[in-house]
């Protein structure tokens, strides 16, 4: 796997340009911060955040995969200020989570998510190397 940044561009933070990765891909649907009975853990954004993070390497996981997989993420959120609001508790539930590893990323403020309640939905995608 190898992480893209032309290099006359400034070094972004948290998340890659691109990436370059070979092997089996998996995707990951949205997840959300509910817990194995699908209820929400919270009405927080960063508790929200954490437990979206959590469920996408339990998804990993049950397939074979390492968060370290990884290779992008699409966040959406209902709200970017709550995002921003929440962006130092989000970073350390990132970092406790994937490390210090930082795929190709996207957010987006949507303007409503499916399940009543959540603020924010991830999904992923990782390439498994080949055998």
């Amino acid at each position: 796997m190898h992480f893209i940044n032309p290099s006359d561009w400034k070094r972004p933070t948290g998340y890659a340009n691109g990436v370059i990765a070979e092997g089996r891909l998996f995707f990951v649907a949205g997840q959300i911060g509910w817990d194995t009975q699908q209820n929400l853990v919270s009405n927080d954004f960063g508790e929200q955040a954490a437990q979206a993070l959590r469920n996408i390497v339990a998804v990993l996981e049950a397939g074979g995969a390492k968060p370290e997989y990884v290779v992008r993420m699409t966040w959406y959120v209902t709200d970017k200020r709550a995002y921003n609001a929440a962006a130092k508790a989000v970073g350390a539930a990132y970092r406790e989570v994937f490390g210090t590893h930082y795929p190709a990323m996207t957010l987006v403020e949507v303007a409503d998510l499916l399940e009543d309640g959540a603020l924010v939905e991830i999904e992923a995608t990782a390439v498994v190397p080949f055998d």
